[in-house]
């Protein structure tokens, strides 16, 4: 089969590979039909973030069963998405069903091969059949979404609340989403990207460009005076962690959702108001597959594609023999880029 293979930071080779083999029992070979860029591949294939050399990235992948094994609930043809997080099942976390929380887990695309070759091997515990409702490309997109509603799913939402997300890629406009459809009557998003703020704006939220204004000033102006009731820092950045705890009023809440690259500093003034206002701050990581029907990836299947837009968000489909100069053009910021999935 062919993969595009990370060979050493910064290099990338679209290449013939072995097939995958079993990775445990009741492992079932997918062919991979859409793969999807996150952002952390960037950091892992340019920034020197990779666990070991060679390594297959791709951790937000869907496609079809191409061979099963006896006794499966899967066959040949079937639509499956993959949850890309193989834990232990022996750690107090995964006792609990929090698997993300586990100690000794694997994952798809960092610390094995993952989704952007012809073919993957995953327990069937992991894989999650795709209504037919979700279109198959769209369908790429389950893992980012989850996280998003994993975010949200960390506050109390009231119905009429006013939300702001900092950070407008497809994370923050899906977490956006989430909100809305838990209950915020008002959807704020701030970025200093244009047109992901376009696409937001024509999708009925608010938008700020951070370039333009300043978004606590215009926060809590578009909230004659009181603020937001939540705000999701999805960026990373030090400045936007502040905003975020900036931006809410009394009794505010505030998850703290984008993977941060600096250091994160409050002073005294911030600080106090945090204690004065009462202010609750959530971390979020991953999502979660358990109990069973009501957790966060049986949830996006259910609404993707109906309640949750995800089309609007995928900016390039390309090839994944195309690979290495997609993935050079957005590492080196050659052009605009929202979601990419690789159509394999």
């Amino acid at each position: 089969m062919r993969a595009l293979v990370l060979e050493s930071n910064k290099s990338l080779n679209y290449q013939k590979v072995k097939m995958p083999t079993s990775v445990q029992d009741k492992a079932v070979l997918v062919r991979v039909k859409a793969s999807g860029i996150c952002g952390s591949d960037i950091v892992r294939g340019f920034g020197g973030k990779a666990y070991h050399y060679p390594l297959i990235m791709g951790h937000e992948f869907a496609g079809t069963v191409e061979e099963s094994v006896a006794g499966s609930k899967y066959k040949q043809g079937d639509r499956v998405t993959v949850f890309p997080l193989l834990p232990c099942k022996r750690c107090e976390a995964c006792l609990t069903g929090d698997f993300a929380q586990c100690t000794n887990y694997d994952y798809y695309g960092s610390r094995r091969d993952g989704g952007f070759a012809e073919f993957v091997s995953v327990p069937e515990e992991n894989l999650f059949a795709l209504p037919d409702h979700v279109d198959l490309l769209h369908a790429a997109m389950t893992e980012p979404a989850a996280v998003a509603l994993h975010g949200v799913r960390q506050v109390k939402v009231t119905i009429g609340s006013t939300a702001v997300v900092y950070g407008c890629g497809p994370i923050g406009n899906m977490t956006a989403q989430w909100l809305r459809i838990a209950g915020c009557a008002t959807v704020i998003v701030v970025d200093i990207d244009q047109p992901k703020l376009d696409i937001a704006r024509q999708m009925g939220f608010v938008t700020i460009n951070s370039s333009d204004l300043d978004p606590v000033k215009t926060i809590y102006e578009l909230t004659t005076g009181h603020g937001a009731d939540i705000a999701v820092e999805a960026v990373g950045h030090p400045a936007t962690f502040l905003n975020a705890v900036r931006s809410v009023g009394r009794m505010g809440q505030v998850v703290f959702m984008g993977n941060i690259q600096g250091k994160f500093e409050i002073g005294e003034v911030d600080f106090s108001n945090l204690l004065r206002k009462e202010i609750q701050i959530f971390g979020t990581w991953n999502s979660k597959i358990t109990p069973e029907g009501i957790d966060d990836w049986s949830t996006v299947l259910k609404m993707m594609d109906k309640q949750l837009i995800v089309a609007p968000l995928i900016s390039h489909t390309p090839d994944l023999s195309d690979g290495v100069e997609i993935f050079n053009a957005i590492a080196n910021k050659q052009g605009s880029f929202n979601k990419v999935i690789f159509k394999i």
